[in-house]
């Protein structure tokens, strides 16, 4: 069992930024893809970022070049830098997790919520 605790959403004005962070608490398995999924009211949830343990990324089109995704393994921590944020519609940003053991499942945060005014 893994527990995901996201934290750094809030109200920003559109251009401005945020800095997400999720810690997972410790496993017996090592922490493989940590990643990042949006949701809006009315929308399927959606793949923002994810980041393997050795690195390799992965980003939405929409957030190419605005949004920076990294990790810190020592910490079981994955982290969101979003630059230039555009006046979209509220989503709730939600973490995620998978296991090498378990890689079939993933583990997800309660989410936090990013308001971006015009």
């Amino acid at each position: 069992q893994v527990q995901l605790v996201e934290s750094g959403g809030g109200l920003v004005q559109a251009g401005g930024s945020l800095r997400l962070s999720c810690a997972a608490s410790r496993s017996r398995s090592s922490i493989n893809t940590m990643g990042w999924y949006r949701q809006a009211p009315g929308k399927q949830r959606e793949l923002v970022a994810e980041i393997t343990s050795g690195g390799s990324t992965n980003y939405a089109d929409s957030v190419k070049g605005r949004f920076t995704i990294s990790r810190d393994n020592s910490k079981n921590a994955v982290y969101l830098q979003m630059n230039s944020l555009k006046p979209e519609q509220p989503a709730v940003y939600y973490c995620y997790a998978v296991l090498s053991a378990t890689w079939w499942y993933a583990y997800w945060g309660q989410g936090t919520q990013v308001t971006v005014s015009s």
